[in-house]
């Protein structure tokens, strides 16, 4: 059942949240993507049957949540996961990224290290509005953020474009995580497709150069994508879990 939690910046997000076994499991969601995802709604079931806390929820201007999709900026959204996880769970918890989840993800164990137990991240995006998305975009389009605020672009999981907008990509230079040390004092895992053709796989290899992690592991999947959602990736993420969960949970 869809709960809704309002938040001190004066957002209402959209969360499902099941009790169990700690650390719990925190799932953090992709660009204009939304709780009822594969992997959110299969993580969640799995955490059922495994009797382990689990919360998914949307960011702001997403799926159930209040506000516009065009309003936000990776840093509401970040603000937005601190805010869940300070209200809906207790104690370190294994957070999950997919794709820009996996920069938010990154961003909270910057921010809160004592609430983070390890970190996952699936084709993990971290910086990407700086090294993947502004790059990517004509002089043209780069021309219309500038002087009018926002750009389309087409979208390959919708039929709605993505519409970036100047405030993100300024919002994104503020939050970029591998300019500067990042320390990573747990366990972290990284899985990523060799055919993902939204993040290189250069960045991945980045992150685990960058990163000051004394547990830190990558895993590449031969010829998977980007949605990393067929059932033998799925039941990888659920393994990198229990990898690193206390024997006891």
């Amino acid at each position: 059942m869809t709960s809704f939690l309002h938040t001190p910046g004066g957002r209402s997000l959209a969360y499902s949240r099941i009790d169990g076994s700690t650390p719990g499991i925190v799932f953090l969601g992709g660009f204009k993507s939304d709780m009822s995802g594969t992997k959110a709604v299969f993580l969640e079931d799995w955490a059922k049957t495994a009797g382990r806390a689990f919360l998914r929820f949307d960011y702001s201007g997403h799926g159930q949540s209040s506000g516009a999709f065009t309003d936000g900026c990776i840093g509401d959204w970040a603000e937005d996961a601190a805010a869940a996880i300070t209200a809906l769970t207790s104690g370190p918890q294994i957070l999950v990224g997919s794709s820009m989840g996996g920069w938010i993800a990154l961003l909270l164990a910057r921010a809160m290290p004592e609430r983070v137990h390890a970190l996952i991240g699936v084709a993990a995006a971290p910086d990407f509005t700086e090294d993947s998305m502004w790059p990517q975009l004509t002089p043209a389009q780069q021309q219309q953020v500038t002087q009018t605020g926002q750009t389309e672009l087409p979208n390959d999981y919708d039929d709605q474009p993505y519409i970036l907008t100047r405030r993100l990509f300024e919002d994104g230079k503020s939050q970029l995580v591998l300019r500067a040390p990042l320390a990573l004092p747990f366990p972290v895992r990284l899985m990523q497709g060799t055919r993902d053709e939204a993040v290189d796989i250069s960045v991945p290899l980045r992150l685990l150069e960058h990163a000051d992690c004394p547990d830190m592991h990558l895993r590449l999947v031969k010829d998977m994508d980007h949605r990393f959602s067929t059932p033998d990736c799925l039941n990888l993420i659920t393994a990198a879990i229990n990898e690193v969960s206390p024997p006891t949970a």
